[in-house]
Protein backbone atom coordinates (compact mmCIF):
# COMPACT_ATOMS: atom_id res chain seq x y z
CA UNK A 1 0.00 0.00 0.00
CA UNK A 2 1.73 3.32 -0.61
CA UNK A 3 0.59 6.67 -0.91
CA UNK A 4 1.93 10.40 -2.13
CA UNK A 5 1.25 13.89 -2.57
CA UNK A 6 1.97 14.68 -5.58
CA UNK A 7 -0.05 15.69 -8.00
CA UNK A 8 -2.81 16.19 -5.61
CA UNK A 9 -2.22 18.58 -2.86
CA UNK A 10 -3.50 19.38 0.53
CA UNK A 11 -7.13 18.72 0.11
CA UNK A 12 -6.80 15.17 -1.64
CA UNK A 13 -5.10 11.93 -0.90
CA UNK A 14 -4.44 8.95 -2.96
CA UNK A 15 -3.25 5.87 -1.45
CA UNK A 16 -2.96 2.49 -4.10
CA UNK A 17 -3.56 -0.75 -3.06
CA UNK A 18 -4.07 -3.74 -5.30
CA UNK A 19 -4.35 -1.86 -8.22
CA UNK A 20 -6.98 0.31 -6.73
CA UNK A 21 -6.34 4.16 -6.62
CA UNK A 22 -8.52 5.20 -2.87
CA UNK A 23 -8.84 8.75 -3.57
CA UNK A 24 -9.82 10.67 -0.15
CA UNK A 25 -11.59 13.70 0.68
CA UNK A 26 -8.54 15.04 2.73
CA UNK A 27 -10.40 17.44 5.20
CA UNK A 28 -11.74 15.67 8.12
CA UNK A 29 -11.94 18.48 10.25
CA UNK A 30 -14.21 20.44 8.25
CA UNK A 31 -16.04 17.32 7.10
CA UNK A 32 -14.50 17.02 4.31
CA UNK A 33 -16.60 20.07 2.74
CA UNK A 34 -15.60 20.72 -0.87
CA UNK A 35 -13.44 24.03 -1.45
CA UNK A 36 -12.80 25.98 -4.18
CA UNK A 37 -8.77 24.38 -3.31
CA UNK A 38 -10.49 20.77 -3.20
CA UNK A 39 -12.30 21.47 -6.13
CA UNK A 40 -9.12 22.12 -8.29
CA UNK A 41 -7.44 19.58 -6.83
CA UNK A 42 -9.66 16.91 -6.92
CA UNK A 43 -10.00 17.52 -10.91
CA UNK A 44 -6.11 17.47 -11.35
CA UNK A 45 -6.14 14.02 -8.94
CA UNK A 46 -8.55 12.55 -11.26
CA UNK A 47 -7.04 13.67 -14.42
CA UNK A 48 -3.71 12.27 -13.40
CA UNK A 49 -5.16 8.68 -12.16
CA UNK A 50 -7.03 8.51 -15.94
CA UNK A 51 -2.94 7.69 -17.39
CA UNK A 52 -1.86 6.05 -13.73
CA UNK A 53 -0.54 2.69 -14.00
CA UNK A 54 -0.72 1.64 -10.23
CA UNK A 55 -4.93 2.58 -10.85
CA UNK A 56 -7.26 0.34 -12.40
CA UNK A 57 -10.16 1.20 -10.57
CA UNK A 58 -10.76 4.65 -8.14
CA UNK A 59 -12.31 4.58 -4.96
CA UNK A 60 -14.02 7.68 -3.51
CA UNK A 61 -13.85 8.02 0.12
CA UNK A 62 -13.47 10.41 2.96
CA UNK A 63 -11.14 10.67 5.60
CA UNK A 64 -12.67 10.77 9.40
CA UNK A 65 -16.33 10.41 9.88
CA UNK A 66 -17.71 11.78 7.27
CA UNK A 67 -17.71 10.70 3.04
CA UNK A 68 -18.71 14.67 2.72
CA UNK A 69 -20.48 17.39 4.03
CA UNK A 70 -21.53 18.91 0.81
CA UNK A 71 -20.04 22.62 -0.16
CA UNK A 72 -17.64 24.72 2.25
CA UNK A 73 -20.48 27.73 3.06
CA UNK A 74 -17.47 29.71 4.32
CA UNK A 75 -15.25 29.20 1.57
CA UNK A 76 -17.62 28.34 -1.57
CA UNK A 77 -20.05 31.02 -0.81
CA UNK A 78 -19.70 33.75 1.71
CA UNK A 79 -15.80 34.18 0.86
CA UNK A 80 -16.84 34.59 -3.21
CA UNK A 81 -20.27 36.59 -2.43
CA UNK A 82 -18.31 39.92 -3.05
CA UNK A 83 -16.58 38.42 -5.91
CA UNK A 84 -17.07 39.64 -9.26
CA UNK A 85 -19.56 38.04 -11.47
CA UNK A 86 -16.71 36.19 -13.79
CA UNK A 87 -15.41 34.96 -10.50
CA UNK A 88 -17.87 33.27 -9.30
CA UNK A 89 -18.55 31.60 -12.53
CA UNK A 90 -15.11 30.07 -12.73
CA UNK A 91 -15.72 28.73 -9.20
CA UNK A 92 -18.83 26.76 -10.21
CA UNK A 93 -17.05 25.93 -13.33
CA UNK A 94 -14.11 24.44 -11.22
CA UNK A 95 -16.88 22.60 -9.69
CA UNK A 96 -18.57 21.15 -12.04
CA UNK A 97 -15.42 20.38 -14.37
CA UNK A 98 -14.50 17.57 -11.53
CA UNK A 99 -17.77 16.80 -9.96
CA UNK A 100 -20.27 16.61 -13.12
CA UNK A 101 -18.26 15.98 -16.62
CA UNK A 102 -14.45 14.01 -15.38
CA UNK A 103 -15.62 11.88 -12.69
CA UNK A 104 -18.71 11.16 -14.69
CA UNK A 105 -17.16 9.97 -17.69
CA UNK A 106 -14.11 9.21 -16.34
CA UNK A 107 -11.80 6.78 -18.16
CA UNK A 108 -11.24 3.90 -15.18
CA UNK A 109 -14.23 2.49 -13.08
CA UNK A 110 -15.38 4.40 -10.13
CA UNK A 111 -17.15 3.55 -6.87
CA UNK A 112 -18.36 5.75 -4.38
CA UNK A 113 -17.31 4.57 -0.46
CA UNK A 114 -19.46 6.28 1.52
CA UNK A 115 -17.93 6.22 4.93
CA UNK A 116 -20.56 8.86 6.78
CA UNK A 117 -21.77 12.02 6.36
CA UNK A 118 -23.38 12.83 2.95
CA UNK A 119 -25.38 16.35 2.66
CA UNK A 120 -26.15 19.01 0.24
CA UNK A 121 -23.43 19.14 -2.91
CA UNK A 122 -21.68 16.08 -2.21
CA UNK A 123 -24.61 13.94 -4.14
CA UNK A 124 -23.63 15.30 -7.29
CA UNK A 125 -20.16 13.39 -7.09
CA UNK A 126 -21.88 10.54 -5.78
CA UNK A 127 -24.01 10.14 -8.84
CA UNK A 128 -21.43 10.90 -10.64
CA UNK A 129 -19.75 7.78 -9.31
CA UNK A 130 -20.01 4.80 -11.73
CA UNK A 131 -21.73 2.45 -8.58
CA UNK A 132 -21.42 3.07 -4.94
CA UNK A 133 -21.83 1.33 -1.78
CA UNK A 134 -22.61 2.95 1.53
CA UNK A 135 -22.41 1.64 5.48
CA UNK A 136 -25.36 0.99 7.20
CA UNK A 137 -24.64 3.82 9.32
CA UNK A 138 -24.29 6.32 6.68
CA UNK A 139 -26.00 9.39 7.06
CA UNK A 140 -27.43 11.09 3.83
CA UNK A 141 -29.16 14.55 3.85
CA UNK A 142 -30.52 17.30 1.45
CA UNK A 143 -30.39 20.23 3.72
CA UNK A 144 -29.82 23.04 1.31
CA UNK A 145 -33.77 23.99 2.33
CA UNK A 146 -32.76 24.01 5.94
CA UNK A 147 -30.62 27.34 5.72
CA UNK A 148 -32.98 28.81 2.64
CA UNK A 149 -31.71 27.55 -1.12
CA UNK A 150 -32.52 25.08 -3.40
CA UNK A 151 -30.21 22.22 -3.81
CA UNK A 152 -27.83 23.55 -6.80
CA UNK A 153 -24.73 22.23 -8.46
CA UNK A 154 -26.93 20.02 -10.17
CA UNK A 155 -27.79 18.44 -6.83
CA UNK A 156 -31.41 18.38 -7.94
CA UNK A 157 -30.81 16.57 -11.37
CA UNK A 158 -28.92 13.96 -9.06
CA UNK A 159 -31.38 12.95 -7.19
CA UNK A 160 -34.15 13.32 -9.34
CA UNK A 161 -32.33 10.42 -11.66
CA UNK A 162 -31.52 8.49 -8.97
CA UNK A 163 -33.91 8.25 -6.03
CA UNK A 164 -37.12 9.11 -8.42
CA UNK A 165 -40.29 11.54 -8.17
CA UNK A 166 -41.22 11.20 -4.37
CA UNK A 167 -38.47 10.18 -2.81
CA UNK A 168 -36.85 12.83 -4.28
CA UNK A 169 -38.74 15.83 -3.43
CA UNK A 170 -40.06 14.68 0.01
CA UNK A 171 -35.83 15.20 1.14
CA UNK A 172 -35.85 17.83 -0.99
CA UNK A 173 -38.65 19.78 0.94
CA UNK A 174 -38.19 18.43 4.30
CA UNK A 175 -34.42 18.53 4.91
CA UNK A 176 -34.36 15.18 6.97
CA UNK A 177 -32.01 12.80 6.84
CA UNK A 178 -31.57 8.85 5.42
CA UNK A 179 -29.40 6.17 6.30
CA UNK A 180 -27.21 3.81 4.02
CA UNK A 181 -30.33 1.32 4.20
CA UNK A 182 -32.55 3.95 2.95
CA UNK A 183 -30.20 5.17 0.37
CA UNK A 184 -29.57 1.88 -1.02
CA UNK A 185 -34.12 1.29 -1.02
CA UNK A 186 -33.75 4.16 -2.81
CA UNK A 187 -31.28 3.68 -5.39
CA UNK A 188 -29.39 6.10 -4.65
CA UNK A 189 -26.60 3.39 -3.47
CA UNK A 190 -26.29 0.24 -5.04
CA UNK A 191 -25.73 -1.67 -1.95
CA UNK A 192 -25.44 -1.11 2.24
CA UNK A 193 -23.22 -3.21 3.99
CA UNK A 194 -22.36 -2.75 7.59
CA UNK A 195 -19.41 -0.13 8.34
CA UNK A 196 -16.75 -3.54 9.20
CA UNK A 197 -17.35 -4.82 6.38
CA UNK A 198 -17.25 -1.15 3.83
CA UNK A 199 -13.63 -1.78 2.51
CA UNK A 200 -14.09 -5.79 2.10
CA UNK A 201 -17.19 -5.08 -0.12
CA UNK A 202 -15.88 -2.18 -2.55
CA UNK A 203 -12.26 -4.71 -2.82
CA UNK A 204 -14.30 -7.65 -4.08
CA UNK A 205 -16.49 -5.06 -6.17
CA UNK A 206 -13.20 -3.87 -7.77
CA UNK A 207 -11.95 -6.73 -8.58
CA UNK A 208 -14.66 -8.04 -10.17
CA UNK A 209 -14.67 -4.91 -12.58
CA UNK A 210 -10.66 -5.10 -13.17
CA UNK A 211 -11.60 -8.56 -14.44
CA UNK A 212 -13.67 -7.31 -17.66
CA UNK A 213 -12.49 -5.96 -20.60
CA UNK A 214 -10.96 -2.34 -19.85
CA UNK A 215 -11.42 -0.51 -23.31
CA UNK A 216 -15.22 -2.30 -23.21
CA UNK A 217 -16.14 -1.78 -19.87
CA UNK A 218 -15.04 2.09 -20.52
CA UNK A 219 -17.07 2.16 -23.73
CA UNK A 220 -20.44 0.49 -21.31
CA UNK A 221 -20.53 2.57 -19.19
CA UNK A 222 -20.29 5.81 -21.56
CA UNK A 223 -23.07 4.33 -24.03
CA UNK A 224 -25.63 4.02 -20.64
CA UNK A 225 -24.94 7.79 -19.72
CA UNK A 226 -25.53 8.95 -22.75
CA UNK A 227 -28.02 6.97 -24.38
CA UNK A 228 -30.52 7.99 -21.60
CA UNK A 229 -31.33 11.16 -23.38
CA UNK A 230 -31.63 10.09 -27.03
CA UNK A 231 -34.29 8.86 -29.14
CA UNK A 232 -34.50 4.90 -29.90
CA UNK A 233 -33.37 5.48 -33.37
CA UNK A 234 -30.15 7.70 -32.61
CA UNK A 235 -29.66 5.62 -29.44
CA UNK A 236 -29.07 2.41 -31.49
CA UNK A 237 -26.66 4.01 -33.93
CA UNK A 238 -25.37 4.99 -31.19
CA UNK A 239 -24.48 1.46 -29.65
CA UNK A 240 -23.44 0.66 -32.58
CA UNK A 241 -20.73 2.69 -33.21
CA UNK A 242 -19.53 2.26 -30.42
CA UNK A 243 -19.52 -1.01 -30.13
CA UNK A 244 -17.23 -1.56 -33.21
CA UNK A 245 -15.13 1.59 -31.99
CA UNK A 246 -14.50 -0.29 -28.91
CA UNK A 247 -13.47 -3.56 -30.78
CA UNK A 248 -11.56 -1.59 -32.87
CA UNK A 249 -9.26 0.04 -29.75
CA UNK A 250 -9.52 -3.28 -27.87
CA UNK A 251 -8.32 -5.20 -30.77
CA UNK A 252 -11.39 -7.62 -29.61
CA UNK A 253 -9.18 -10.06 -28.11
CA UNK A 254 -11.25 -10.88 -24.83
CA UNK A 255 -14.60 -10.87 -27.55
CA UNK A 256 -12.67 -13.73 -29.50
CA UNK A 257 -11.21 -15.41 -26.58
CA UNK A 258 -14.60 -15.40 -25.05
CA UNK A 259 -16.19 -17.09 -28.38
CA UNK A 260 -13.63 -19.97 -28.56
CA UNK A 261 -14.00 -20.70 -24.78
CA UNK A 262 -17.83 -20.90 -24.91
CA UNK A 263 -18.19 -21.91 -28.39
CA UNK A 264 -15.54 -24.47 -29.34
CA UNK A 265 -13.74 -25.37 -25.87
CA UNK A 266 -16.99 -25.41 -23.57
CA UNK A 267 -15.03 -24.26 -20.77
CA UNK A 268 -17.31 -20.96 -20.49
CA UNK A 269 -20.49 -19.76 -19.48
CA UNK A 270 -20.91 -16.05 -19.62
CA UNK A 271 -23.79 -15.79 -17.86
CA UNK A 272 -22.50 -17.43 -14.74
CA UNK A 273 -18.77 -16.06 -15.00
CA UNK A 274 -16.37 -13.49 -16.50
CA UNK A 275 -13.74 -15.16 -19.06
CA UNK A 276 -10.41 -15.13 -18.05
CA UNK A 277 -7.75 -14.39 -20.75
CA UNK A 278 -5.41 -17.38 -21.15
CA UNK A 279 -2.12 -16.71 -18.88
CA UNK A 280 -4.41 -15.14 -16.46
CA UNK A 281 -5.43 -18.21 -14.82
CA UNK A 282 -7.00 -20.33 -17.54
CA UNK A 283 -9.51 -19.52 -20.46
CA UNK A 284 -12.35 -20.74 -18.42
CA UNK A 285 -11.30 -20.00 -14.84
CA UNK A 286 -14.59 -18.89 -13.14
CA UNK A 287 -15.06 -15.38 -11.51
CA UNK A 288 -18.23 -14.70 -9.68
CA UNK A 289 -19.57 -11.81 -10.58
CA UNK A 290 -20.32 -8.87 -8.50
CA UNK A 291 -24.30 -9.24 -8.83
CA UNK A 292 -23.64 -12.95 -7.62
CA UNK A 293 -21.48 -11.74 -4.57
CA UNK A 294 -24.04 -8.87 -3.53
CA UNK A 295 -27.27 -11.58 -3.63
CA UNK A 296 -26.92 -13.43 -0.02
Amino acid sequence: MTSSTAPWGNTVDVVFSDDIAFVYFNRPDKKNCMSPTLNREMYATLHALELDPRCKVVVLTGRGAAWSAGMDLKEYFRETDNESDAFKMRIREEAAAWQQIKLRFHAKPTIAMVNGWVFGGAFTPLTSCDLAVASDDAKFGLSEINWGIIPGGNVTKAVADTMGQRNALYYIMTGETFDGKKAASMGLVNESVPADQLEKRVRELAKTLMGKDPVVLRAAKEVFKRVRFMDWETSNDYIYSKTDASNLRSGAEFRQGAMTAFLDEKKFKPGLSTYQRKGKGGAAKKAKTAVGKSKK
